[in-house]
């Protein structure tokens, strides 16, 4: 089996660009399941402090006998955690829950815009870098504006903005500025969330044609646009399934017809980050 592309950030470290994701996944569900996902060959695992799983993750990590930087962790600094001393707070248990005395890459989960604290949260995500304890930083839902700001602000852009995408809302014009400034994308609930992708006739056909599944066809369109992907899933055949997504080549023209069934807005499952500021979210 091949192994998983690595992809570069303007800060000149590196990412897997598949791997897995345990938002959903049960507490008591976790260490097992990112175990299986460790075995059967992920190098990457995002959780986040509002999935309530870290300690799971820090679990599975520790069982692994895997050394440290074999492994790419991230996770989030909730909404209600936001501002200096609660993230600071808040990145300490998430340390504490993983086991680790170095995080790779921290992200804020959602701007908040109501709060007003999402500066105050990324210039505190900043020292936190300086000080050696987190090796990347970025952000997740976050839209153009929001990024607009912290760099004109701070003069620090984020290496990863991880969003909702998926082939009913590829998110092209905040992909396109991600590309223009250096920044990452990364794709959440790629698979949907049940909104119907994996049944679109388009998917569909393009899988049978490959002989492979709607789910590994998606998960290679998110690898051939460049995007990093995170899929979840407990179950043990389709956590290789999806891990085997790396070795499906699609053509110029199935990433095209792919990309063609965007929905734009009307295509969002999750929460909308001009005003979601909830305890949790995706």
């Amino acid at each position: 089996m091949p192994s998983t592309p690595v992809l570069r950030f303007h800060d000149g470290r590196s990412i897997p660009q598949l791997g897995f994701g345990v938002w959903q996944v049960a507490p008591e569900q976790t260490a097992d399941v990112v175990s299986r996902a460790l075995e059967a060959g992920y190098r990457h695992i995002d959780t986040a402090r509002g999935y309530n799983n870290e300690h799971g993750v820090g679990r599975a990590l520790a069982a692994s006998g895997l050394d440290r930087d074999e492994v790419f962790v991230t996770s989030k600094v909730p909404n209600q955690d936001q501002g200096r001393e609660a993230t600071l707070a808040s990145f300490d248990a998430t340390m504490a829950d993983l086991g680790l005395e170095e995080l790779d890459l921290y992200l804020i989960h959602w701007p908040a815009p109501e709060r007003g604290l999402a500066l105050e949260t990324w210039r505190t995500l900043v020292e936190l870098q300086a000080a050696g304890r987190i090796r990347s930083i970025g952000v997740s839902n976050f839209r153009i504006e929001d990024l607009e700001m912290l760099e004109r602000e701070t003069g620090v852009l984020p290496v990863l903005n991880q969003i909702e995408l998926h082939p009913y809302f590829g998110q092209a014009e905040l992909r396109a500025f991600h590309a223009d400034m250096g920044i990452r994308t990364e794709s959440w609930s790629p698979l949907g969330q049940g909104g119907g992708e994996l049944e679109d006739p388009v998917i569909t056909r393009i899988a049978e044609s490959h002989g492979a599944s709607a789910a590994q066809v998606v998960l290679a369109w998110n690898l051939a646009l460049g995007n990093i992907v995170i899929p979840k899933s407990v179950t043990p055949e389709r956590i290789v399934a999806n891990l085997a997504s790396r070795e499906l080549s699609l053509s110029a023209q199935e990433v095209e017809a792919i990309t063609a069934l965007d929905k734009g807005p009307e295509g969002r499952r999750g929460g909308n980050p001009a005003g979601f500021s909830g305890h949790q979210g995706r």
